[in-house]
């Protein structure tokens, strides 16, 4: 596989997938299932598809969340089984498809399922706990809505890999979120409001990366911590290398093109205003 077309497909998949987290839906379908505090409600709907799971494993599969934002889910499966989460998040994806006024015809969304499911079925989903659980969910009935679900595999199968090359190269929970704002890939103010590392423990990973050479002392980046962020992200593209072997560049590189429009729309809607 040529890495360019991993990461061209890749950052499709990402980009279309993302809305989810952004839709004034989630908000109103969480409500209705009792849960109004937005956070807990996050980690009710990417968890459903592992199950009922203790806020630990959630943890553990999101990596970059500090324990202070995960552990307050304690008592979503209390106000509804991971099912009605599940079901709760199809809705919110419909709805949001529709009100962003997203149109794929029928044909275009056949030929992006004709190549992503071949994607999907001959993934190897061995340490991949998000992809593999969202690859056993049923799809829901509407194309649409199944295309997403299908794509969201592939989001998730690409940051569990991507956990593994944080790992590999010793960077941990705060440390990776420090580096990933430094560099601009998200805001800094999102980033420390959702994932609520304190100012001691974001201090002592800035500490950590200075001593490294990745940071200047007043946490800007260097030019090795630019290049050390996108030698992880080549290596992610490298892991993920094989998962788009069966379509190859060619389907991987129109697989992107079939999707964009999704994000297209709800970038367009001013959707994502707050990661400027």
């Amino acid at each position: 596989m040529d890495l360019n077309a991993v990461r061209e497909v890749s950052l499709a998949v990402n980009a279309t997938h993302r809305f989810i987290y952004f839709a004034p839906e989630a908000v109103e379908e969480a409500a209705k299932l009792g849960v109004t505090d937005r956070g807990p409600a996050y980690f009710a709907f990417r968890s459903a598809a592992m199950g009922a799971v203790p806020w630990q494993v959630a943890l553990a599969a999101f990596y970059n969340f500090s324990p202070r934002s995960v552990q307050p889910m304690t008592g979503v499966w209390d106000a509804a089984s991971p099912e009605q989460w599940q079901a709760a998040r199809f809705v919110v994806a419909d709805r949001s498809l529709r009100r962003g006024g997203v149109r794929l015809t029928a044909d275009r969304i056949a030929e992006a399922r004709s190549l992503i499911d071949r994607v999907v079925a001959g993934a190897d989903y061995a340490g991949k706990t998000l992809a593999a659980a969202n690859a056993s969910v049923a799809l829901p009935s509407d194309p649409l809505v199944a295309l997403w679900q299908q794509i969201t595999v592939l989001r998730e199968w690409r940051g569990d890999a991507h956990l593994v090359v944080l790992a590999d190269n010793r960077l941990g929970p705060c440390d990776c979120t420090v580096i990933q704002t430094a560099t601009g890939r998200l805001p800094t103010v999102l980033m420390r409001a959702t994932r609520q590392w304190d100012d001691e423990e974001w201090a002592a990973a800035t500490a950590r990366l200075v001593a490294r050479g990745w940071l200047n002392a007043d946490g800007t980046v260097t030019d090795a911590g630019t290049a050390a962020r996108e030698q992880i992200e080549v290596e992610t593209d490298e892991h993920c290398a094989a998962l788009w072997a069966p379509i190859g560049d060619a389907g991987a590189r129109r697989l992107a093109s079939l999707i964009t429009p999704i994000d297209d729309a709800f970038t367009a809607a001013g959707t994502y205003g707050q990661l400027r």
